[in-house]
């Protein structure tokens, strides 16, 4: 196992660095690591550096695909607790709404014009975060009324429905406010390409407390796995949890949406990767699904700028391309 994970970080290294290496212009990873060093120890760097290549590596790629690994962290953790709470393996932030609300909060902010008191210009992804968050408490709620028992089919029914709901509301405040139409579609596609330190700043913090929240229930998550019943008898309040659990998910996905747009099928292909490789101990599928749900959406990024020469295309039609299939194949492989 330790061979494993070893190889696995030197391998997401790797891939950060080139990662920060490709595009327009090619700057050798050697060269990327002198340049993060002088920044960070104040040194000198030779004169054969130029301006440029420090600002492009500095200010644009090394920021930009430290969020897309952050963003992939959090949306994989995410799918992976959804996935062995409600013991499917096709939920996900799609599954319970999250994305949808997050749509609509991003719809206001964006559509109308929406901005909240002091925090300004970060009314956009603090709108996405709390009608996220709201949706899956509201779904969560709902769920509970109607079932006791608080079984995962009525919270996976429920949060479909009320996905479709506000999507519906997404495409009717759409069409109303046509001239701001594109924005909020580029929007729902996602994208990498206005991330800045401040962002990476911001996620960080959220991004650890939740991951290790999540983290800390790996025994329970372990439990429910095999049943709640059995959960049960072992100690653990199954309600409680689901609810810890289920809220932290959605916390990590509607922060991680709410600055790079609604982005699907990492929080699918990911956790499951993680579990052919590693295992299904929770001990190790949250960390390495932060870990590889990083480097997946890191090369998902690379491709988005890369594929095309002097276009961007929106990463969340990337990561569409290469989960769509991969859900076909688990949905048709379950049923045989």
């Amino acid at each position: 196992m330790k061979r494993k994970i070893t190889i696995s970080i030197i391998i997401s290294i790797l891939a950060l660095l080139f990662a920060v290496a490709l595009g327009s212009v090619y700057i050798s990873p050697m060269d990327i690591l002198r340049i993060i060093g002088s920044k960070l120890f104040k040194s000198q760097l030779p004169e054969a550096f130029s301006d440029t290549n420090i600002s492009i590596i500095w200010n644009l790629r090394l920021p930009r695909t430290l969020v897309a690994f952050v963003v992939g962290g959090m949306i994989s953790v995410s799918g992976a607790v959804m996935q062995s709470v409600l013991k499917n393996p096709l939920a996900s932030s799609y599954t319970l709404g999250v994305s949808a609300g997050a749509s609509l909060g991003a719809g206001f902010a964006i559509l109308f014009g929406f901005s909240l008191p002091l925090i300004g210009g970060f009314s956009l992804p603090v709108m996405g975060f709390i009608f996220g968050l709201g949706t899956i408490l509201l779904g969560i709620s709902f769920a509970g009324r109607l079932d006791k028992g608080f079984e995962n089919n009525t919270i996976i029914l429920t949060g479909m429905v009320i996905s479709l709901f506000v999507n519906a509301m997404v495409t009717l405040m759409s069409a109303i406010e046509r001239e701001h139409m594109q924005r909020l579609i580029y929007w729902q596609m996602g994208s990498f390409s206005a991330q800045d330190w401040k962002n990476l700043f911001i996620l960080l913090p959220i991004a650890a407390v939740g991951i290790l929240l999540v983290f800390h229930y790996n025994r329970e998550l372990d439990m429910l796995t095999f049943g709640e019943e059995q959960a049960k008898t072992m100690g653990v309040n199954t309600k409680l949890v689901k609810w810890i659990l289920l809220i932290a998910a959605a916390a990590l996905t509607g922060s991680a949406i709410s600055f790079a747009g609604v982005i699907g099928f990492v929080d699918l292909v990911a956790p499951h990767v993680v579990r052919k490789i590693f295992g299904s101990s929770h001990r190790y599928v949250i960390p390495m699904s932060a870990l590889l749900g990083g480097v997946f959406m890191v090369i998902c990024d690379l491709v988005s700028r890369t594929v095309i020469p002097n276009q961007e295309i929106p990463v969340g039609a990337v990561t569409a391309l290469i989960g769509a299939p991969f859900f076909a194949y688990i949905f048709f492989s379950k049923r045989e």
